[in-house]
This record gives C-alpha cells, sequence and structure tokens, in this order.
C-alpha cells in the first residue's frame, strides 16, 4: 500500500451530487486532483419523493449546500491550496459561508496537526469553465406550511443526539404543542433507544461516507475534528424539504459559543457549528438561498448548559437511555459497555452539571458511580473549570458553569465531602472572586437565538415553571 501524501495534492474538486426520488438516495462526489472519485451516500427514508416546481428547486438547492459542506470531510485529508467546483457556480455569499465553515470548524484540526487555515480557504466565485445547471433555480423557493419569522406553529424536524439537550428540547416542543418529528444521521442504537422512549414519530437518515476517505487514513492522510454539527444541519434541512417540515430544531445551547483559550494560540471552538455564528449564517443563507419559509434554530441557544440541566432534572423519563458519553458515538474503535465511561470529559461535566439540581442518589444510579468521590480524576474535573489546564475539546459547558456548580456542592450537606468537592473548596475556592461563583446569573437566558417570537414566549416560561 502506498503512502498519501497530502503535501503532494493540488487542487479538492467538488464532482457531481444528484438525488433520486425514487430511492431517496444522494450521492456526493469528491476527488484529489485526478485520483479516484470519493463517492458518500446519504439515504433518507420515506421515498419515493414527489418533487416538482418550487419544492424541487428547493431541493436541488439544498443538495448542493449539502454537497458543499459535507466536503470538509474529504477536504481535511489533505488541505490543498485550490477548491475547484465543477458541475455548478456559487455566488459570492456562498463562498463566504463556505469560507467560515471550512476555516473555523476546522479549527481544532488545524490547531492538533500544526496548520494554519485563516485565509486559506477559497471558494471559487463563478469561475471560468463551470458547468452550469440549464436552468437558473430561484433564490429562494417557497414550499413549506404557513410558518414565518414570528411562527409558533408548523411542522418541526428535531434533532436527536441522545444526550439531555435534545431531550429537553423534544419536552419543551411538546409541551409547547408543536408538531414533531425527532430525527438523527446514522445508527447509533443508543440514538435510537431514546427516539423510540420520546414517542413521538421518527425519522433516521443514513450517512455512509467513502470507503477511499478511510483508505486515504490508513495511507497518511490529515484526520482530526470536523465541524459535524454543520453537515448534520445541511442533511436535516434536506430531510426537512423533502417531507415538507417548516422548522428544522437542534439543541444547542449559548456555551457552545465559547472555545478553549490555548495558550500561544487563542482560542479554538470545538463546537464551532454548534454556536451562534454558525446558526446565524447558515439560518438566514437557508431563507435567502433554500427555502424562504424554512426556518432553522436552536431551541437552546439563550440557555446556559447549567439552565438545560436543571430542566433535564425535572424530567425522569429518559434516566435509563440517554447518554452523551462521546466514545458510544465514535465511528471506529473501543465503546463502553455501558451507556457512560465515567472518565471522558462529557461524563465529567454531565455529572457536574446535573449534581446541583438532582437528588444524589438519583444522579449516581444513572451513571452507576460517584465520579466526584474519585480523586484521581481531579485533573478532568480541572479542565472543566479551567484550573491549571484550558478546556477540554469537548462539548462541554464554559469554566465558570463548572466553578459555579462545584461551588454549590460545596455548601451541600450531600456532596461536600466527596473527595473532589473537598478539594474544591480547600485549593480552588479561595483563589476565586465573589463574582465568580454566583449560579443565579448563568441561569438568567440571553436575547441572542433565533427562535420564532411566538415560540420564544412560552419556551420561557416553559424553563422558568
Amino acid at each position: 500500500m502506498t503512502e498519501f501524501d497530502p503535501g503532494a495534492v493540488r487542487a479538492f474538486r467538488f464532482l457531481t451530487c444528484g438525488l433520486d426520488p425514487a430511492t431517496g438516495e444522494a450521492r456526493l462526489g469528491y476527488a484529489f486532483d485526478d485520483g479516484p472519485e470519493m463517492v458518500e451516500t446519504i439515504r433518507f427514508p420515506g421515498a419515493p419523493f414527489a418533487l416538482d416546481g418550487a419544492r424541487a428547486a428547493a431541493v436541488e438547492r439544498a443538495l448542493r449546500l449539502l454537497h458543499l459542506i459535507a466536503g470538509v470531510s474529504y477536504y481535511k485529508a489533505a488541505v490543498p491550496p485550490e477548491i475547484r467546483i465543477e458541475a455548478y457556480d456559487i455566488d459570492a455569499e456562498t463562498a463566504e459561508l463556505l469560507e467560515s465553515i471550512y476555516e473555523n470548524g476546522l479549527g481544532e484540526f488545524a490547531y492538533r496537526n500544526g496548520l494554519s487555515l485563516r485565509g486559506k480557504v477559497h471558494f471559487p466565485v463563478r469561475a471560468s469553465g463551470l458547468k452550469a445547471l440549464p436552468q437558473e433555480l430561484p433564490a429562494a423557493a417557497t414550499v413549506g406550511g404557513p410558518s414565518g419569522p414570528t411562527a409558533a406553529s408548523g411542522r418541526a424536524l428535531v434533532a436527536i443526539g441522545g444526550g439531555k439537550d435534545s431531550l429537553v428540547s423534544i419536552e419543551a416542543l411538546r409541551a409547547a404543542g408543536i408538531e414533531q418529528t425527532v430525527a438523527w444521521v446514522g445508527g447509533s442504537p443508543l440514538i435510537a433507544a431514546c427516539a423510540a422512549r420520546t414517542g413521538l414519530p421518527v425519522m433516521n437518515v443514513g450517512r455512509a461516507l467513502s470507503p477511499l476517505l478511510f483508505e486515504l487514513n490508513r495511507r497518511g492522510a490529515l484526520n482530526g475534528h470536523i465541524p459535524v454539527t454543520a453537515v448534520n444541519s445541511a442533511i436535516l434541512v434536506l430531510a426537512a424539504l423533502l417531507h415538507g417540515h417548516d422548522q428544522v430544531v437542534f439543541s444547542n445551547e449559548r456555551s457552545a459559543s465559547y472555545g478553549s483559550l490555548i495558550p500561544g494560540t487563542g482560542e479554538v471552538n470545538h463546537q464551532w457549528s454548534k454556536g451562534w455564528d454558525f446558526e446565524r449564517a447558515f439560518a438566514r443563507h437557508v431563507r435567502r438561498n433554500v427555502a424562504a419559509d424554512l426556518r432553522y434554530y436552536s431551541l437552546l441557544r439563550p440557555f446556559s448548559e447549567l439552565a438545560v440541566a436543571r430542566q433535564f432534572a425535572r424530567l425522569d423519563h429518559y434516566d435509563q437511555f440517554f447518554s452523551s458519553c462521546n466514545r458510544n458515538f465514535h465511528l471506529l474503535g473501543e465503546r463502553p459497555a455501558q451507556r457512560w465511561c465515567g472518565v471522558c470529559p462529557k461524563c465529567h461535566f454531565v455529572f457536574l452539571a446535573l449534581a446541583p439540581f438532582m437528588p444524589k442518589p438519583r444522579l449516581m444510579a444513572i451513571f452507576g458511580r460517584n465520579l466526584l468521590d474519585e480523586p484521581e480524576q481531579a485533573p478532568g474535573f480541572d479542565a472543566l473549570m479551567e484550573y491549571r489546564d484550558h478546556k477540554p475539546f469537548e462539548c462541554v459547558g464554559e469554566g465558570r458553569e463548572s466553578r459555579a456548580a462545584m461551588d454549590v456542592l460545596a455548601d451541600s450537606p450531600a456532596w461536600r465531602e466527596d473527595a473532589l468537592v473537598r478539594r474544591y473548596a480547600r485549593e480552588i475556592r479561595p483563589q476565586l472572586e465573589a463574582s465568580e461563583r454566583g449560579l443565579a446569573p448563568l441561569l438568567e437566558p440571553s436575547d441572542d437565538h433565533g427562535i420564532p417570537e411566538g415560540l420564544w414566549e412560552r419556551l420561557r416560561a416553559h424553563f422558568g415553571a
């Protein structure tokens, strides 16, 4: 097997993309230089689909957007200096969105591989020699129901990830009377079990990366974290158009907008595509260039991780079904025998975030152990609190949230004798200003969100109840 040399690659090529309405299968083609075509397949359930007029145009626009965003999984294998789009043209607005997704969404990948992508990702705008489709599509098409900027009803396609956040969103939408279908991408049995537990209609979209990509990885391609939420967002936008939903709802809270502060490097955000900058730009692009009445937003954007944890603690329907442990969702490698490994940053953070709001026996029953009474886990919790380390490259809350949660536990008779809580009270708390320790300010919602106005009023009342 010959080695793959990323530095020898000069161009990343977007080839063709297509969707077969009879089978629901989309095929996305890519290549490096004159190398073999890498084809990703995405299968949307519910075929055959009747596509004509405005809906067909919107689906084609969404398919192109998915083709362009999903390409990040392949582009990263070599990060060549040139990008070519060979089946259609894009305008400057689309190029700007894509360059932001690739540069920011690959921030952790670039950091870990010793690369700098700033100013080096250039998508061609109406470059010469491109083969335009015979008929230009309208800039935006109206294909859904009666939803608009202040809509509080309609049909929502809600992304479910198997963790507490999406379950909080689903129950909040249920309380608000919103018709919803819960959807996920890939074949996770854990997510499928959580989705079934909701009792709602479900949609499982299949995604198969090109086998050639895994071969390149074995031969020396660059590898690392990608903005997977951006890819899944594009997939679910297309799914919503195929099935007639007028809202695509994610469950990204406000702390997703804050990254890890790396000495000598600056901020690197593992979850950039879960942040407000991505959501705002992507939602605007969908409205202006795909379907004018399709709303994309995060239901939890105004809230901190702790506010979401407090809301989840009010539910007990999912205690033995949910998991946020990322080891359950790796494409490759060993997975834990239980739903929680107990040693990764996600396990640490979810345990810590729920502890102030949930009876201790209930939380220990969920995890099967008390993570805060295991002295050897101190470095992991230190990183969450940004004490002697930076925030982990994981989807966890801000350092101030972890410090505030630990501070509550230090005053709790149920928790204060546990090893890591005692250590916090003895070693870390004396170094904090009083203003850094309050929980109440972190439970207040923000005004930065894209939630439809009528729904927002109901949601705010639901969280405050």
